[in-house]
């Protein structure tokens, strides 16, 4: 066992991937919802919420800056339904407003503390963006396979990976645990209202996670590769399946076969990481665009020149 492999590219791996498995989970019933530009809004509007957090405790710890991201983004889509609402705009432009203005807002408080540090704490407008993924190391890691089950090896485990198994477990449980309410109302919030379902209890506890899985995915890879994370594996498995458990399943494989292939091929190439895993997933997603046996292009070319062939229906069930 390579103790340079432990030390630096396994963690730096485990974490891509961890965030992409969460990402891509919870990301399903964003596209799901036609709420897309949601996941962007709330990724760059939980940033204002990462400083009130960080001013009022003066650290980073995890508890504190997830729940001023949780916080936050229920803002974000209270504000996003407020302003579509009253303005009666279009849904897209409402989180663009919002999205903007907070983004905005945390800038400016990021500029006003950028020298700001506290319990040798510094916030980096780079790491929020584009993430510091080089940084997560396993100092003293195991020698050897058998050092594995030994607790004294775990001592210095990343704290980041850590947090993001945390959230990914929860993710995991919101999902199953309100996969019937959830389900419902993604297609038909009427239906769901009619059987006791709240929907807009149901939206708002889903922002909740989108902002917490967000937050739990900045330091590894940033706020714009979280977008293409949310976004971009449940659109690829979309496009593969018509049953939702299945679509969960495979927007999670998509994140991590996307996440692994590309630091591979950024250690190779010898360039950024998360650059290179957002190419990947962009990759990954053309070629599923083309060659989805049902869905894709090839498929509905072939079906559209076929008079004896059944149309297929988009919905997810």
């Amino acid at each position: 066992m390579s103790s340079a492999f432990l030390t630096q590219d396994f963690p730096e791996l485990l974490a891509a991937m961890l965030a992409a498995a969460a990402c891509g989970l919870i990301g399903c019933f964003l596209v799901l919802r036609r709420m897309s530009l949601m996941g962007d809004a709330i990724s760059h509007a939980v940033l204002p919420g990462i400083i009130a957090a960080f001013l009022l405790t003066k650290s980073l710890g995890t508890v504190p800056v997830l729940i001023g991201a949780a916080i936050i983004g229920v803002v974000t889509a209270a504000l996003s339904e407020l302003i579509r609402r009253l303005g009666r705009v279009e849904p897209g432009a409402s989180m663009g407003v919002v999205f903007t203005v907070l983004f905005a807002l945390g800038v400016v408080m990021l500029a006003s503390i950028e020298q700001t540090t506290a319990k040798g704490v510094h916030l980096d407008a780079d790491c929020v963006l584009y993430g510091a993924i080089e940084n997560i190391v396993w100092i003293d890691p195991p020698g050897s396979f058998s050092q594995l089950f030994d607790a004294a090896s775990w001592q210095h485990f990343p704290s980041q990976i850590v947090t993001l198994l945390v959230v990914l477990l929860l993710d995991v449980i919101f999902v199953i645990a309100l996969f019937k309410e959830l389900r419902i109302t993604a297609f038909d919030p009427g239906l769901a209202a009619a059987q006791g379902i709240p929907p807009g209890l149901m939206h708002y506890l889903l922002m909740t996670f989108v902002a917490i899985t967000t937050v739990a995915s900045f330091e590894a890879v940033g706020s714009i590769l979280v977008v293409a994370m949310l976004i971009v594996p449940g659109v690829a498995a979309h496009l593969l399946t018509d049953r939702l458990s299945t679509m969960l399943w495979l927007s999670v494989i998509v994140g991590v076969v996307a996440s692994s292939s590309g630091y591979g091929a950024a250690a190779v190439m010898n360039v950024n990481a998360a650059g290179m895993i957002g190419v990947m997933l962009g990759v990954l997603l053309a070629i599923i665009a083309i060659f989805a046996p049902r869905h894709g292009l090839i498929a509905r070319r072939s079906r559209a020149h076929d008079p004896t062939a059944q149309p297929i229906a988009d919905q997810v069930v």
